[in-house]
């Protein structure tokens, strides 16, 4: 739904990124994106760090207890979901920091473990003390059948949804749609909104004047749109070359050249 005369917003652009693939050149992010990934990073690993500390005491201490009671069970399932929690926000944290400064395809190990790492932890933070809770011999089959089902249920979720990056960035994808930007409008700006996941190509297009919370359209290069959260451009390409007077013809172009239709 479109609204009024919406406020543009001028973001200041980050000298210190590289604008462009071309030439084979890394797509690296600004100064303040960096700083954001690190910090979330770091509080990822705190909370990844917590998780498996609390699956170390469920380990160690708590399934060793015999007889194992019925209080012990409501502390092991609160324990998990606990683990569960930690495991995902630290995985959601980290997903956000690789969208702000990406791996590259280049080096295949490091662009997995970076983009899966969430998952790998998750696992390290859950399997273990399944495996010891269907080994633990002080626990009943109802204990063992429901504490384990909670724990592979609430694992599973942790890791294929949190966990595992189903789209994982790369800074060869970040310059692709750079260079895209770049060949459609002759300049590296971009406009996007404080509630939008993706950035557009100009300030007509149809997606930044839909109703918005701040009512502000915001401009500035590729490299800003990502530190701003926007870690794509939008896939609605054709539409968009339409509504902001691009000659079509680029748009054709610049798919063949992709496609290895030109040189």
């Amino acid at each position: 739904m479109a609204q009024g005369k919406k406020k543009v917003v001028r973001v200041e652009s980050a000298p210190d990124a590289e604008t462009s693939s071309e030439n084979g050149r890394a797509w690296t992010p600004t100064a303040d994106s960096k700083s954001k990934a690190v910090r979330f990073r770091i509080i990822a690993a705190v909370l990844w760090v917590v998780a498996i500390g609390t699956e170390a005491f469920a380990i160690f201490w708590l399934l060793r207890q015999s007889p194992f009671e019925t209080w012990h069970l409501i502390l092991l399932i609160g324990l998990i979901v606990v683990i569960g929690v930690l495991a995902s926000v630290g995985s959601w944290l980290w997903k956000k920091a690789n969208r702000l400064d990406p791996a590259s395809k280049k080096d295949k190990f490091r662009f997995f473990v970076q983009n899966q790492l969430g998952a790998i932890v998750t696992i390290l933070a859950f399997l273990p003390l399944i495996i010891m809770i269907f080994l633990n011999k002080d626990m009943d089959g109802k204990q063992k059948g429901i504490a384990g089902g909670i724990a592979i249920v609430i694992g599973l979720v942790a890791v294929l949804v949190f966990g595992v990056d189903w789209n994982a960035p790369s800074q060869e994808a970040y310059a692709q749609d750079t260079d895209a930007v770049v060949f459609l409008t002759g300049a590296d700006e971009v406009t996007w909104t404080k509630s939008g996941n993706v950035y557009h190509l100009c300030q007509e297009a149809s997606d930044v004047n839909r109703e918005s919370k701040d009512g502000q359209i915001y401009v500035g290069s590729t490299h800003d749109a990502v530190a701003a959260g926007k870690s794509r451009l939008t896939k609605k390409l054709a539409q968009e070359v339409k509504e902001c007077g691009i000659d079509p013809q680029k748009l054709a172009d610049w798919e063949a050249q992709q496609s290895g239709g030109t040189e």
